[in-house]
């Protein structure tokens, strides 16, 4: 525990001298979305409840946290936030369909021993929980990319200003193609980190390709991977777009106040 809080306090002490007052929200917002987190998995446990309705509402509290509470509310948090929830919507309909084929609720062979004294009978829906489990983990990569974005629009639109709104879109696309390779081999990297002993596992087993593809548990991480791609890559041109026609629509609104004066 004594390293945990000594590791705590370092992250605490780095991103104050970096970030400032906006780093020192930042981290206690990582305890604040933990919070989230915590009430949501205990939401869940109510066998009346829709464990993907739950998500998505945590995935509002979630993006107000981490987007409001520490950058403030402005026009780019707000354009972040609107094209967050938006890509989780239409991403939900896609992940619900996917995990309906697939398949690939519950308990894979390699867990039948850590789960073999305990009680599956819960209560709760698995598909729905697995539904949660890939919009909770996809929703930091795509408000990561909705309010680099918007940033970086709001920036060159301050310097040249003449940019029609098709020049602006165009603009955000080509930020958000440099996003998304980078974005997709973190989470790639990151399956392959936190697995790797799995992985190794799986060799001991002398598992074969089509043994490891078949896995449930390997099956939903890549699923997982791919739907946060997706996500990415669908976040990109809504975010563009969004903050392309406020941009310009914004500026024509001024331009034709100033006229009327």
């Amino acid at each position: 525990m004594n390293v945990l809080i000594l590791l705590a306090a370092i992250l605490l002490v780095l991103m104050v001298l970096v970030g400032g007052w906006q780093g020192a929200k930042a981290f206690i917002s990582l305890f604040l979305n933990f919070g989230v987190i915590f009430f949501t998995v205990f939401f869940m446990l109510d066998a009346s409840a829709n464990p993907i309705v739950i998500t998505f509402i945590a995935c509002i509290v979630i993006g107000c946290i981490s987007l409001f509470y520490i950058n403030d509310v402005n026009s780019k948090t707000v354009i972040a936030f609107v094209s967050t929830m938006i890509t989780i919507s239409l991403l939900l309909f896609f992940i619900v369909i996917v995990s309906e084929k697939l398949m690939i609720h519950g308990f894979g062979e390699e867990g039948e021993e850590a789960i073999a004294g305990l009680s599956l009978y819960i209560g709760v829906d698995f598909m729905k929980i697995g539904v949660s489990v890939i919009i909770m983990s996809t929703i930091g990569a795509i408000m990561d990319v909705a309010i680099s974005i918007a940033s970086s629009m709001h920036e060159v639109f301050k310097h040249t200003p003449t940019l029609s709104k098709k020049e602006l879109f165009k603009s955000g696309v080509s930020i958000g193609r440099d996003i998304l390779g980078t974005d997709t081999n973190t989470l790639f990297f990151a399956f392959f980190g936190g697995y790797l002993a799995l992985l190794i596992w799986f060799k001991d087993l002398h598992y074969t390709i089509g043994d490891i593809m078949n896995s449930k548990i390997f099956s939903s991480e890549m699923i997982l991977i791919l739907c946060a791609g997706l996500g990415i890559a669908l976040v990109i041109p809504i975010a563009s777009w969004m903050n392309a026609y406020f941009l310009v629509r914004v500026k024509t609104v001024k331009k034709e106040q100033s006229e009327k004066l």
